[in-house]
Order: C-alpha cells, then structure tokens, then sequence
C-alpha cells in the first residue's frame, strides 16, 4: 500500500468552499496535494504538468467539464487517475464515466472516509464508484455502455452524427456513400440498441445520450 505522503493529488472544483474543504482534508490526513483549480483548463494544464498519481475533479466546471479535461489528458497520455467529484447520479453522467473508463466516482454528499476508499482503490488500479449509487444505477449505465460498444465504428461515426442532428443526406454526403447505405446503419443501430423501430426513436435516444455518444 503506497503511503500517503506519496500519494501526490491536484483537486479541481469551481465552488471555493468545496475545494477548501477538500484541500484541507486531504492535507491533514497526510496526502500531497499538489495544487488546486478552479475551472478546467487550468485542472488540465496541472495535471499535464505536474503528473499528479491523483486527481479529483468537479464535473461542471467552467471552459473545460471534468469529462472534457479526463478526456484531453488521456489522450495526451497522462497516467493520473482520475476521480469524479459530482452533485450528479443520473445514470447519463455514470455512462459517460463508464465510458471514458474514470476508475472513481464519488458524490459531494460523500464522506471523507468514503473519498480515502476511493484513492487508495484506484492507487491499486481498482474501481470505485460511490456507495450511495445503488446497483440498479450502475448496471443500467453499463447496460447501455455495452450496447453502444456492439457498434461497428462506422455505426459508431453514424450514430455520432445523428446525435448532431445531420440528416440522413447529409451524412451520406460527408461520408460519400448513399443514402440507403446510411439507412442500414440506421436499422443496424436501432437493433443493437434494442430501440423501437419508430422513425424518430433513434434520433430522440441520440439527444438524450449525446455526451456518451461523444466518448466512443
């Protein structure tokens, strides 16, 4: 089990008495809290920098959400762990998190004691989401994680462009196949979905899930 005092962490969270009160926590019970941020960017530019083992983010946060930061350095290659701090439990924000494999997820009505579960799980390469998810939440939110990744990726880049709202003719143009090409992705998509065949069912389901459909 690494020590605490090697546990190297950066916190990020637009409410000031939430990061205080975090920062505060996390420094007396012996973590190396390296910095703090109060928006996105700034989170993002950190971690980049300073490499952090830990990093606990807000998810609405301004000019870059938590997602949008986790995101942006795992693709710069970052090798931080990545928690979740949120007011949220809908099943959209646990999918989006599912998807962009975030190890932990923890909820600001959490404890501390739940938030040093959560660190020394992911320091040892474990998940942890919150216990006050029940279960039905969370394999829900895998349940339709699963359905997604049925997708071949030129579904994938379909569905994508649905959640836009591009139009049937329009995708067929960008894509340079014909309209009845995009139409069997269609129909495939639906069924792997498990939609209603109805003709605006996939449009409506794409709007509701877009911020997960953006993570495949």
């Amino acid at each position: 089990m690494m020590a605490k005092r090697n546990i190297s962490v950066i916190i990020a969270d637009d409410h000031p008495l939430i990061l205080k009160g975090l920062f505060e926590e996390l420094t007396a019970a012996g973590y190396n809290v390296v910095e703090t941020a109060t928006q996105g960017m700034e989170a993002l530019e950190l971690i980049l920098t300073h490499k952090p083992n830990v990093a606990l983010l807000d998810i609405d946060m301004p000019l870059l959400t938590g997602f949008d930061v986790i995101k942006t350095a795992k693709e710069k290659g970052s090798k931080t762990k990545f928690i979740v701090l949120s007011f949220h439990k809908e099943s959209e924000y646990v999918a989006q998190a599912k998807a962009l494999q975030i190890q932990g997820y923890l909820l600001k009505e959490d404890s501390f004691s739940e938030i040093e579960k959560c660190i020394q799980a992911v320091i040892d390469d474990k998940t942890y989401f919150s216990s006050s998810f029940d279960s039905f939440s969370l394999q829900n939110a895998s349940d339709e994680l699963r359905k997604l990744q049925l997708l071949t990726p030129s579904e994938a880049t379909i569905l994508k462009l649905i959640a836009q709202q591009t139009t049937t003719s329009e995708i067929a143009e960008m894509l340079s196949v014909s309209s009845r090409t995009v139409e069997k992705h269609r129909s495939n998509i639906i069924a792997k979905l498990g939609l209603d065949q109805a003709s605006n069912s996939l449009i409506s389901w794409s709007l509701a899930n877009k911020n997960i459909i953006a993570q495949l």
